[in-house]
């Protein structure tokens, strides 16, 4: 019985935007939920600013020391978001060869 290879690049690996590298885009497939002390839930405002399912997402820019905060831009606006907001927003990161 022959063995299937598989082409690793063409497997679709979702992260988070937080591990996402600067200058690299990305699609949002999901917020987790996340309810902040107080009972504010974070993922809703989140999702309020744009982080829905199928928006295209760039990483800008991130501060130099702790890499904090980090620039996104989604849509035509540009967020300064810090690292555990961006980890609620989960991505499927764009192919090389679709970046742009």
């Amino acid at each position: 019985m022959p063995i299937r290879q598989t082409n690793i690049a063409s497997i679709d690996v979702a992260t988070t935007l937080d591990k996402l590298p600067t200058g690299a885009s990305g699609v949002v497939t999901s917020v987790a939920p996340h309810v902040e002390e107080g009972g504010t839930d974070f993922s809703h405002r989140l999702m309020e600013l744009g982080f829905v399912s199928g928006e295209p997402v760039r990483i800008l820019a991130r501060g130099v020391f702790s890499g904090e905060p980090i620039a996104v831009r989604i849509g035509g606006t540009t967020f300064a978001l810090r690292k555990f907001e961006a980890a609620q927003i989960s991505v499927k990161p764009a192919s090389s060869s679709a970046s742009s």
